[in-house]
Formats: structure tokens, C-alpha cells, sequence
């Protein structure tokens, strides 16, 4: 018997081997096109993740790249008791819950809306347009942004100058502005985008939904209430978990090209921190246990997320 059910263990593995060399010559074409992503995040997302090593060894220049000294906790001490840690991971939770209040919402509603639009050409046009500043550089945006509130010659402090005879505003240096103009730049950029995926999930309920809806009397906004949300609600939850899991991840770049002295009660990020920590005064060791922090807080962050929506909705990422 025992035999048997080894022979039949054999004879699957063997069908198994034959069915994959007949799919993989059938489709090898697709296998090599996953090459290049595969190698990507092999060599620049798993890989870097030996360096975090440097978290618990003391490094020193010209001395090995993984550290030279066993130091443990020492770091993660040190980052806990340090006031401009906490200051930093205080922003980073206020700009990244208000980013998520404001912007995760707008593109399900401006998805929603553009849906209803009967014009297709119309239509077109606006989504052209509402995606096309994904694709400028954050350098470029915080350039236009700079000149457009420029004291001097931007063209809003000239604009509320002349109608309203309010002063000049130093908008980018003041404090209680910074937020502000971080989110609506990200409205502005990246609203478009993340609409596109929306749609397509529109595009994919049942028309024969909408038509049931409509024969029991249901009209446009009692289709998108009881039809549209609920049939895009998986996507909503996946998109929902991820961008709970990226909090801690903020546009380093635009936040960067954003501060300064007189901002940086309320620009400074961990992101920030963690740069002019390893890169400026080169404490290697103490920058990764900050990133480690974040990166165990965004891994905590995106399980408890798809905890509690596979427990309401039923819908996860995994």
C-alpha cells in the first residue's frame, strides 16, 4: 500500500514537471518579460535589506559595510529618547493622516463623476488632463509652486494683493502653511492617476445591475450608492491598506525641495531625519535603526489595516 501511494506521489510530481515545461514553452515569452521586474526588486528592495544589520553593529568608514561592533538596542535607545525623533515622527503622522482624509477620498468621488459623463470626447479630455502631472518631476511642481507664491512676483500674492489688499505672504517659510501645500500639491499631481484605477473597476460591474437598479426605480445617485460603491469597495479596501502601510513613507523628494529653517518645526519627516542623520553626519548605524523603526511600524500599520477590512468587508490583500 505504501508503495502504491509512493508511485502515485511520483506519477503527480511527474505530471506536474510536464504540465509546467509545456506551459513554460508555450508562454516563455511572458516569463522573460518578468525578468527585468524580478531582478529589479531582488537587487534594490531584498537585497538592501541585509544592510539593516547596521541597526544593532557600530559602523565605522573604511572599516566593512556590515559594522564592526555588536552594540544590540543601543540605537533604538538613543532615537527613543531623542526629542527630534519624535517631533519628526509627529509630523509624519499629522501630514500623512491628513494626506489620507483629503486625498484618498477625492479620487473615488472624481471617478464616480467623470463615470457619469455622457460625452466621451469630453470625457477624454478631462481625464487627459486631470493624469498629465503625475508625469512632471516633483522638482518641477515645487519650482511652479515656488514662483507661483513667490512674496515678490507670484502671481497669488499679487492676486489677493490687488482684491483683497492683503500684505505679501511668505507661504513657503511660513510653518502653519507647510501641510496645506503639501496636500493640495498631492490633489493636484495625483489625483488623476489614481482615478484611472477606479474607473477601470467601474468598468468592470455588470451593466445588468444598473439596468436591475434602474427597473426597481433607482435613479443616478441611488445607482452609484447601492450599485457603483459597493461593487468597487474591493478596490477601495486594497488601495486603503496600502496607503495606510505607506504613512510613514512620505515624498521625501517634495519635502526635501520644501524645507526650510523657518518651516522645520513642521517639515521635519522621518524621512528627513534619517537623511541628515546618514548622509550628512554620517551616523550610518543610528539612520538605520530610524528606518528600521519606520519600516516595522509601516509592516504593523498594513497588517492591522487588512486585519480589521477582511473582518468588516471581507476584502484583504492577502
Amino acid at each position: 500500500m505504501a508503495v502504491l501511494n509512493k508511485q502515485h506521489k511520483n506519477a503527480i510530481v511527474h505530471t506536474q514537471k510536464s504540465d509546467f515545461k509545456r506551459h513554460f514553452k508555450r508562454y516563455w515569452q511572458l516569463y522573460a518579460m518578468m525578468a527585468l521586474p524580478i531582478i529589479y526588486f531582488i537587487v534594490f528592495k531584498y537585497v538592501p535589506m541585509f544592510g539593516n544589520i547596521l541597526a544593532f553593529r557600530r559602523y565605522r568608514p573604511g572599516m566593512g559595510p556590515y559594522g564592526t561592533q555588536w552594540v544590540g538596542l543601543k540605537y533604538f535607545k538613543t532615537f527613543m529618547q531623542d526629542p527630534a525623533f519624535w517631533r519628526a515622527f509627529r509630523n509624519t503622522l499629522t501630514i500623512s493622516f491628513g494626506n489620507l482624509i483629503i486625498n484618498f477620498p477625492i479620487p473615488i468621488i472624481f471617478a464616480i463623476l467623470l463615470n457619469e459623463v455622457r460625452r466621451v470626447r469630453f470625457k477624454k479630455v478631462v481625464q487627459t488632463v486631470s493624469y498629465m502631472p503625475r508625469f512632471i518631476s516633483t522638482v518641477v511642481v515645487i519650482a511652479i509652486l515656488g514662483e507661483m507664491l513667490s512674496p515678490s512676483s507670484g502671481l497669488f500674492n499679487h492676486f489677493l494683493q490687488s482684491v483683497f489688499g492683503i500684505e505679501p505672504i511668505y507661504f513657503m517659510n511660513e510653518p502653519k502653511y507647510f501641510r496645506w501645500i503639501y496636500i493640495l500639491t498631492d490633489t493636484w499631481q495625483f489625483t488623476g492617476w489614481t482615478a484611472i484605477i477606479y474607473l477601470a473597476a467601474i468598468t468592470g460591474i455588470n451593466a445588468d445591475m444598473f439596468e436591475a437598479a434602474q427597473i426597481d426605480g433607482a435613479n443616478r445617485l441611488q445607482q452609484i450608492i447601492h450599485v457603483t460603491i459597493p461593487s468597487i469597495m474591493p478596490t477601495i479596501m486594497v488601495l486603503l491598506i496600502l496607503n495606510v502601510g505607506r504613512m510613514l513613507n512620505l515624498g521625501f523628494e517634495k519635502v526635501l525641495l520644501m524645507y526650510t529653517p523657518t518651516n522645520s518645526a513642521v517639515s521635519d519627516i522621518i524621512d528627513t531625519l534619517v537623511y541628515r542623520t546618514g548622509l550628512a553626519n554620517q551616523n550610518y548605524s543610528y539612520a538605520t535603526a530610524i528606518g528600521l523603526f519606520s519600516g516595522i511600524i509601516g509592516v504593523i500599520l498594513v497588517s492591522s489595516s487588512n486585519k480589521v477590512s477582511k473582518k468588516f468587508t471581507g476584502d484583504g490583500i492577502y
